[in-house]
């Protein structure tokens, strides 16, 4: 059998966030009240409401892991970082995103630490509606230094590091909860390589080696609705050997991605990209199986997982859950032709 997973976002529904606003912005670093539809008063509710339906949708595809879908987030890595004591994301700073574009981003102005576990409840909830195994993220040390300006440190090995810090907490928390899979979201280290080989992978490193859980890394081009044209290659990617995560989740649908790269990966386990969310078209689970038997001379069934690309959070919610049965059934198709 390949496992099969979502990378971390689902489809949130319409009445719960302005999706056209969503879509006509690049992910926000600092609060971005403004893109929810539901009175503040009943937004939890609402949240809880949108999670059980992206549980549910993931069950009834047939996912063997399970996330939240990241229902509650404005984007993968803000709802975390701005719960962070020592940023102040009501004066926020400037940073340039992985495309170029300046935007408001926390302004770090003194020691960086958690205040509370930020994303326990989140886990917890989804523990309490499914019985399959479940896999909750959280946005890596290295991606959150590069989207927040520096007023404090004057070091930014000092400010991933301290980052580091509080990842490290937050994931021991998840898994004390029960998490059955932490995945960290590292996208930055793809698109600025050298920074991510001076001090960011030190970072990564701390807030993931010796953790008592099963433990993955995500890596990508950012998300396809934004980010449209793909490397063919990844820039960082073999440098993850080096960590002690146990699950590298990469994508390969869109870029074409040569898979000869996983050669360089053998410990570990691969979470490989098999849908394109480029486009709202939904794959034919014989195109998923074909992905998927691209990997098969470079690393086993056994050690993979086919997931989409990316989040899937901008793809209309009929083509996401299509998708997913996709997903589910080429997994099946690859799976027998590998035995």
């Amino acid at each position: 059998m390949i496992a099969t997973s979502l990378v971390g976002s689902y489809a949130q529904p319409d009445w719960l966030i302005d999706r056209e606003k969503l879509r006509g912005r690049f992910p926000p670093r600092v609060r971005a009240l403004e893109l929810w539809r539901v009175d503040p008063r009943y937004l939890e509710e609402a949240q809880d409401d949108a999670t059980r339906l992206a549980i549910a949708d993931q069950e009834r595809a047939g996912l063997d892991i399970v996330t939240d879908g990241e229902m509650r987030r404005e984007s993968y890595s803000n709802r975390f970082a701005t719960a962070l004591e020592g940023v102040d994301v009501d004066n926020p700073g400037t940073a340039l995103d992985r495309s170029g574009h300046p935007n408001p981003v926390p302004r770090v102005v003194g020691p960086i630490a958690r205040r509370h576990p930020v994303q326990v409840r989140d886990l917890e909830f989804l523990r309490a509606h499914t019985s399959r195994r479940t896999k909750i993220t959280v946005p890596g040390p290295f991606t959150m230094s590069q989207q927040a300006q520096d007023d404090h440190f004057g070091s930014p090995a000092e400010v991933g590091m301290a980052y580091a810090e509080a990842v490290r907490g937050e994931i021991l928390d998840l898994f004390a909860a029960g998490a059955d899979i932490v995945q960290v979201d590292e996208p930055y280290m793809q698109a600025r390589p050298d920074a991510a080989r001076e001090y960011g992978l030190a970072a990564l490193k701390h807030a993931t080696d010796g953790l008592p859980g099963t433990s993955a890394v995500h890596i990508c081009f950012g998300y396809a609705a934004i980010i449209h044209d793909r490397p063919s290659g990844y820039s960082f990617l073999p440098e993850l050997a080096a960590t002690e995560c146990d699950q590298v989740s990469i994508e390969t649908a869109q870029s074409g991605l040569a898979l000869d790269v996983l050669d360089g990966l053998a410990d570990k386990t691969i979470v490989l990209g098999v849908l394109d969310l480029s486009t709202d078209e939904v794959e034919t689970p014989e195109i998923v199986a074909e992905r998927i038997r691209r990997a098969f001379p470079h690393a086993g069934p056994e050690r993979l997982i086919a997931a989409p690309d990316c989040g899937m959070k901008y793809l209309p919610r009929a083509s996401a859950y299509g998708k997913l049965e996709a997903l589910v059934e080429g997994a099946r198709l690859a799976a027998r032709d590998g035995q």
